[in-house]
Order: C-alpha cells, then sequence, then structure tokens
C-alpha cells in the first residue's frame, strides 16, 4: 500500500517525538541515579548528629560550616520567601510550621514577604525575579519547584542577595546553604529494603510514584529500584498518580483485579499509603506489606489494623531550620554548609507509639518538630 506523503511525515514526527521523549526520561533517570550518593546517605543514616538532642530543626551531620560574615547588616531583616507549592499535606504542615518559627523571631524581621509558585516553575521564575528586582530582600528562602527549571533564576537571584534553599535542591551551588534531611536515597532504600525483607521470594511488589523531574522523588524511588534489583524484584508496576487518593486507589484496585494477590505496595510519598490500605479493604484482601511516612491517617491505621509497615521520614521540621539559617546569615553567624544536612528518623513497628498522635487530624506529619511551638496544636488543626 502506497501511502500519501503528508502521513509520512506524521508517522516520521511521531516516532522523532517518541524517540526524543524516551531519550529525555533516561537522562532524568540517570542524572538521579548517583552510587556515591546513594552510599553516602546510607552511610549518614549511621551517624550520630551534632546538637541538641531534642531540637533536630537545628542539629547537622558532618563537619562543613560556611562564614557568612560578609552578609553581617543590621536589624531588623526583610526575609522573602518563594515556595514551590502548598498542594500537598506535607507542604501544609510545614508552612504552617514556618510561620510559628516566623512568630518566634519577632524582634529579628521587620517584614516576611511570601509567594507560592502553585507548583509551576514559570510562576516562580517570575516570583523570585520580582523578590530581586524590588530590592526590598535581605535573604532570600527559596523551596524549588523543579530542580532543572529553578537553577538559572537561583542562580541569577545568588549575584544580587544570599539565598537558602531547602527541601528541594537547584544545580548550583551558589545558595549560601541548602538545607534538607539526608536525603531520597536514604528514604528510597528504608523502605524497599523492609519490603525485600518482608515478602516471599518471587512475591509481587507494586509501585506507586508521584511525579517526575522532583528530586526528591526520583531519588527515592531510584534507591528503592536498586534495592529491588539487589533482590531479585521486578515490580509488577510502576504507577504515576500525582499523589492523589482516589487515583492511587483505582490504580490498585485495577492491580488487584489483573493480577490477584499483591505482597507489597512501595510508595515515593506517604499520602497514598492509606489510599492503598482502602483498596485492599474494598477488595477483601488480606492487607500486603504497605509503605508510608510520617503522615499521621497511615501512622493511626498502622497502629489499628496492625499490617507490616515502615515510614522513612522527610521531617517537616526543615520548614523551621530554612529561617533560622536566613536569619543566621544576615546576623553573620556560621551556618552548616554548604548542605545544611539535618537527621532524618526511621518508625518502625518498635517506636511507632510515641509518634502516633489521634489528637492531630490525619494529614498531619509527626515529625514536624512544632509541638512545642506557639499555638499546637490548633495552629495544625489538632484539638
Amino acid at each position: 500500500m502506497k501511502f500519501p506523503t503528508w502521513f509520512k511525515l506524521v508517522v516520521q514526527g511521531a516516532v522523532a517525538a517518541a524517540f526524543v521523549i524516551t531519550h529525555s526520561l533516561a537522562a532524568q533517570a540517570a542524572e538521579f541515579d548517583d552510587q556515591k550518593e546513594y552510599d553516602a546517605e546510607a552511610k549518614m543514616m549511621t551517624e550520630t548528629p551534632k546538637g541538641p538532642a531534642d531540637q533536630p530543626w537545628i542539629q547537622h551531620i558532618g563537619d562543613g560550616m560556611v562564614d557568612t560574615a560578609k552578609y553581617k547588616k543590621a536589624g531588623p531583616y526583610h526575609v522573602c520567601f518563594s515556595n514551590a507549592s502548598t498542594n500537598n499535606p506535607w507542604r501544609v504542615v510545614g508552612w504552617n510550621t514556618m510561620q510559628a518559627e516566623r512568630d518566634l523571631h519577632k524582634s529579628d524581621i521587620a517584614s516576611f514577604d511570601y509567594a507560592d509558585a502553585q507548583g509551576k516553575d514559570d510562576k516562580q521564575i517570575s516570583d523570585i525575579r520580582s523578590f530581586v528586582n524590588s530590592g526590598k530582600c535581605d535573604v532570600l528562602i527559596v523551596s524549588p519547584n523543579t530542580t532543572a527549571a529553578l537553577t538559572p533564576v537561583v542562580e541569577e537571584a545568588c549575584k544580587k542577595l544570599p539565598v537558602v534553599t531547602f527541601d528541594r535542591f537547584v544545580d548550583t551551588n551558589c545558595p549560601v546553604t541548602a538545607v534538607r534531611t539526608i536525603g531520597g536515597y536514604a528514604w528510597g532504600m528504608v523502605g524497599a529494603k523492609y519490603v525485600a525483607a518482608n515478602i516471599p521470594k518471587g512475591g509481587k511488589v507494586l509501585v506507586l510514584r508521584t511525579a517526575p523531574g522532583i528530586d526528591v522523588f526520583e531519588t527515592r524511588w531510584s534507591a528503592a529500584k536498586r534495592v529491588f534489583e539487589q533482590a531479585g524484584i521486578q515490580p509488577i508496576g510502576v504507577e504515576f498518580t500525582g499523589a492523589d487518593r482516589a487515583k492511587s486507589k483505582a490504580v490498585v484496585a485495577d492491580y488487584l483485579s489483573r493480577v490477584g494477590k499483591i505482597d507489597a505496595v512501595w510508595v515515593d510519598f506517604g499520602a497514598m499509603s492509606v489510599a492503598v490500605a482502602e483498596a485492599f479493604e474494598d477488595a477483601g484482601q488480606p492487607y500486603p506489606v504497605i509503605t508510608g511516612e510520617d503522615q499521621e491517617d497511615y501512622l493511626q491505621a498502622w497502629k489499628k489494623e496492625g499490617f507490616k509497615g515502615i515510614a522513612p521520614t522527610y521531617p517537616a521540621y526543615q520548614w523551621r531550620t530554612a529561617l533560622i539559617a536566613a536569619l543566621s546569615i544576615v546576623k553573620g553567624e556560621s551556618v552548616p554548609g554548604p548542605v545544611w544536612t539535618l537527621p532524618q528518623p526511621v518508625i518502625t513497628d518498635k517506636n511507632l507509639a510515641q509518634y502516633v498522635n489521634d489528637k492531630m487530624p490525619p494529614l498531619h506529619y509527626a515529625t514536624c518538630g512544632c509541638d512545642k511551638m506557639p499555638g499546637y496544636p490548633q495552629r495544625w488543626g489538632g484539638k
């Protein structure tokens, strides 16, 4: 059969587009598959952090410190914060926690200007440029939406004022310090190793992911994938759900109808975990191993239902640290850096009781470091 020229061009274009997408995804996967960093994070999980044990948000792992004398100026200070979003429960808890930290420093803060990028790279780029061009900010805090897109504008900002990044990284060393807990590799390996140790040989594992291109999620999956490969586990599916509970539940239900028994569900974000459990309940199936996070609904369900679980954490107390770092810098006080690495506890069945709090709302995160802050627990929706 002879096809018209226009049809051939359409096919050629589709093939070319598929080639570009495939190779782009492969490059992205390679970017977040760093054996050296994986090993470093595994080692950090065994180290004792420096600093007061009852204040993990000012602890740090490692000896690196940054001299900030050149940024010292008289206060009170104008602090600006560009936030990637408040589009999931962890970020809402974190933002509440940062505002409570702000209230502890009223004499040091003349103004606190805030912009929410709503999960949009282009809006956050515009927000940061607006802050920088205003000339008002003494220090800029940035929680980047995605790594690649935000790197250039953060580098622009660094030329004009001190910058603190936290939560997610950018691909530049220009911020004075980059605050985060140990990292995604450590997070991912903890849950995956638990899964590998608690399912039968040849067991069926379903993987639920949140979104591509965001370093905390990419590194979590990269580490888990490495652990699964070493254990001879080939997941029956890897699905993106956007951390949407309804979609997560529907995906699990679909797999149960197609493959029958599932031995474990590994998630890259704990907001999906209870929806996973509900899918098994609705199907009349026994609970599998379900990994999660320190979100209260998961911790409460884990305690009540008694399924096998584990909660690697990405503590929301780092939102406190970011503001503490920013104020320390403009005061000329040395801060840990160039990466301020905070401890990253793991919740197991042995210490679960100390993190479960039935007085806090289901979407609260237990490692907020906020239980002695002004307005607790009501400010975080507790009673």
